[in-house]
């Protein structure tokens, strides 16, 4: 049996620049059945679509690893808009062991941005979630992800990596921190009111932060969460007023469009006498005008301009990161031997099927003689041939299971096909 090979193709934010990634999230949350269109592509026989603010990957079993691969790439490059220059800096695509490793890397927030990070895994189990409901995985890569989450937990469980939160909603109150020196008495926006703005909240708080107000575009949802942090709640309709009398503005909405405009930061900056407006935009697609930026007395950060606090979290995280890799080699060997053994299973399901063909046969020829035995004796004497028949392929069945994940499983099943005449 010819197993599918394991692909992946992609794009992050090590490889590209936001504006991209911004480009190919749109193009592809543009498309109602994504995955369906994915699935029909030849070659692909399962399929899972993973979008996160600072990546895009597919993951597929793949019929035929490297047509199917340039076909993924170009269905990302088409629906990122991109041009050839940019697809051939951005993407990158794996194959079989390293593709398991990247997706186990992934997963495990090894290779996130802040690493460590917990939002990811549950990103990855929602695009897995998306992929089962739709029927767009099988058994290759439902064996997959089950192994890529056990990895993860692994990591989490068996090392400090997570000892610290951490996440780009830190890097963002880390960044402020830096600039501002302390957070006290700073007035503080949060624009959203989702997930990575309760993080958000949360590490303003820890880092002494005391005046928040949180803007949305329901004013339900935004009491709800500032009440959690003892903040005040405004809708997104009292927005312009709220950035005339705050410090620093973190932005992490899902809207489609800018949420602050250059212009609406220019009317507020006449109000604020030019007093210093900072911005962290850790939205894709991005909520501030990037043209807020050119306004004097306005600095404006994005999620790649976090890199910098990034690295320093990496630094020191880098003695359990060299644990964590230890655990995903593990993991990867375990899926890759899974495998292999896979490949060798329909031989050995063959071969079974032969030797008991053989002793169906041998035993309708004893029938004669064997009737005068007691019953009790006839069925000994069954047992004993079904004992030497399964003894005699014990070995071959071993050897098969096991050294099919150390050298070419195809050569070892040849091999038995050959030796035991099971396409004759």
């Amino acid at each position: 049996m010819k197993v599918a090979m394991i692909g992946l193709v992609g794009l992050n934010h090590k490889t590209s620049p936001l504006a991209v990634r911004e480009r190919l999230f749109a193009g592809c949350q543009e498309q109602m059945n994504l995955l369906g269109e994915l699935k029909a592509i030849d070659g692909v026989m399962e399929i899972l679509h993973l979008s996160t603010c600072n990546r895009v990957e597919l993951v597929a079993s793949l019929e035929d690893a490297p047509q199917a691969l340039i076909a993924l790439e170009s269905f990302l490059a088409r629906y990122g808009g991109l041009t050839d220059e940019e697809a051939k800096a951005c993407l990158y695509f794996y194959r079989d062991r390293e593709a398991i490793r990247h997706l186990f890397r992934v997963t495990s927030s090894l290779d996130s941005l802040v690493m460590g990070e917990a939002q990811i895994l549950g990103q990855v189990k929602d695009a897995y979630r998306q992929a089962l409901a739709q029927n767009a995985t099988g058994v290759v890569l439902n064996r997959l992800m089950h192994r890529a989450f056990r990895a993860a937990k692994r990591v989490r469980t068996e090392t400090g990596i997570a000892a610290n939160p951490v996440s780009v909603s830190f890097a963002a109150v880390e960044l402020a921190k830096k600039i501002f020196g302390t957070l006290a008495g700073r007035k503080i926006l949060i624009i959203g009111a989702g997930e990575m703005a309760e993080l958000t909240c949360t590490h303003l708080v820890g880092n002494g932060a005391e005046d928040i107000t949180v803007v949305n575009r329901s004013p339900a949802q935004a009491r709800l969460l500032a009440e959690k942090f003892h903040g005040a709640a405004v809708g997104l309709e009292a927005l312009d007023e709220a950035l005339c009398d705050v410090d620093i503005v973190i932005s992490s909405t899902g809207a489609p469009t800018y949420v602050v405009t250059g212009e609406m930061i220019r009317r507020c900056l006449r109000k604020r006498k030019n007093r210093l407006l900072f911005l962290v935009d850790i939205a894709v697609p991005r909520d501030i005008d990037p043209a807020a930026d050119e306004i004097e007395n306005v600095y404006l950060y994005n999620i790649d301009h976090l890199q910098d606090i990034v690295d320093e979290n990496i630094k020191n995280r880098r003695r359990e990161a060299l644990k964590a890799e230890a655990i995903i080699e593990e993991e990867v060997a375990n899926y890759t031997n899974w495998i292999k053994e896979l490949e060798a299973v329909p031989t050995i399901v063959s071969l079974r099927s032969k030797a008991e063909g053989i002793v169906r046969t041998e035993m309708e020829k004893a029938s004669g003689w064997m009737e005068n035995l007691e019953t009790a004796d006839r069925e000994k004497v069954e047992a004993l041939v079904h004992g030497i028949v399964n003894k005699v392929l014990h070995a071959p069945v071993a050897v098969m299971k096991e050294e099919s994940a150390e050298f070419a499983s195809q050569d070892i099943v040849a091999a038995a096909r050959q030796l035991f005449r099971l396409d004759d």
